[in-house]
């Protein structure tokens, strides 16, 4: 299992759908969670694409000096970018990161925001743009030589000459839910994504975009984009979930649900049904709550309960093929920590942090009485839970 946690580049705080406990995401504060995800052993972070957040390449850049480890989800977007353009992005950040990055090809939902982007193209039109757009990408970012003219590019010559650490190309990773985004899914890309929809229609989709890449002669890695709200009980979890809405009124949740009714995203009216605006039955999986999906657009569930529970729930999406989680929490700083802390021990995870013997002494808690160390029973629980 694979965890990766979420850049919050449109804005964080302790509430949902007001200012109070906002947070500016100054670059200080970006940097503190992604220097909090490469030191706690995530396998990196997605940064999120569209006018409402900064900018994920100019971000992505300058957070990489300042991390070692942990892996970039940046996005490269068809019809906004060239091929050829976003293949040299790539080929760059790969190389100065030491091959760090990973490929979020987002082709776009909202029709209105593309517009101001002077995107002008249908739903179905978008995917076959973005068809044409990876065909094109996957040869120059590999080293060849692209001559390519479809419906919408016209590719002449088009190569790189630095080309990436990563071979063939660093990983693409795609989310779509529409059966012509599952068909690019299945003939292209590296790993593919969907929002956190309960198990059932989870496993549907899975075996969708399996059987197509079977027809592509090809295999695919699945993984899923969710929020996490963990807690030592699960009292404490669900008065947080409930805690994180308090402050979401029936206007800002009929404001937010209008603005995504324009859009023609498949995954985005998946995640509007689970809960169709209404604070009634939020729950709508065991451990599933949808509601942050009221106000908030893209992932909208989060997996509420304790940390044996959670734990339980993930590997249950495990079981139906998913071995990539993309996790995200509010505040965003502190929940890295607090899912590293509760889920990490509980997880089969392919990175976990090793804690080497240290010559130099430091305690797990703060010293207690100013003299001893806390004990560490639980320290030895972890390990033997791993185990």
């Amino acid at each position: 299992m694979h965890l990766l946690w979420f850049i919050p580049t449109h804005g964080d705080g302790r509430y949902l759908g007001t200012s109070v406990g906002g947070r500016s995401v100054s670059f200080s504060y970006l940097r503190q969670i992604a220097q909090a995800v490469d030191h706690l052993g995530f396998t990196g972070a997605l940064l999120p694409t569209g006018r409402s957040c900064e900018d994920a390449w100019v971000l992505a850049s300058t957070l990489v000096t300042h991390t070692s480890q942990m892996r970039f989800l940046v996005a490269i977007r068809p019809g906004l970018m060239s091929p050829g353009v976003a293949a040299r992005m790539a080929a760059t950040f790969d190389r100065i990161s030491n091959g760090r990055l990973l490929i979020n090809v987002v082709t776009g939902g909202d029709p209105v925001e593309l517009a101001g982007d002077g995107l002008h193209l249908s739903h179905d039109d978008r995917y076959k743009l973005t068809d044409e757009f990876l065909t094109v990408w996957r040869q120059i970012a590999a080293g060849e030589v692209a001559n390519f003219k479809g419906d919408y590019l016209d590719i002449q010559e088009g190569k790189i000459l630095f080309q990436p650490i990563q071979k063939p190309y660093p990983p693409l990773w795609f989310g779509g839910s529409s059966p012509i985004a599952q068909r690019i899914a299945a003939k292209h890309v590296d790993v593919y994504l969907t929002w956190g929809e309960p198990p059932a229609q989870v496993a549907e989709k899975i075996a969708s975009v399996r059987r197509l890449a079977e027809e592509e002669g090809r295999k695919l890695r699945f993984g899923i984009r969710l929020h996490v709200i963990v807690r030592e009980t699960e009292s404490q979890a669900w008065e947080a979930a409930n805690q994180l809405i308090r402050y979401v009124d029936e206007e800002a949740i009929a404001r937010a649900q209008n603005a995504y009714a324009r859009m023609d995203s498949e995954g985005q009216r998946r995640m509007g049904q689970l809960h169709n605006g209404s604070r009634e039955a939020l729950e709508i999986s065991p451990n599933l709550w949808a509601g942050i999906g009221l106000v908030r657009g893209g992932a909208g569930t989060a997996l509420v309960g304790d940390a044996d529970t959670v734990a339980a729930r993930m590997l249950e999406y495990t079981e139906i093929g998913i071995d990539t989680f993309i996790l995200s929490g509010y505040p965003h700083l502190e929940e890295a920590y607090r899912v590293a802390e509760l889920l990490f021990p509980r997880l089969p995870l392919e990175n976990l942090p090793v804690v080497e013997q240290q010559q130099v002494l430091s305690p797990f808690g703060e010293i207690v009485a100013n003299q001893d160390f806390p004990k560490q029973q639980q320290k030895q629980k972890t390990a033997t839970t791993v185990d």
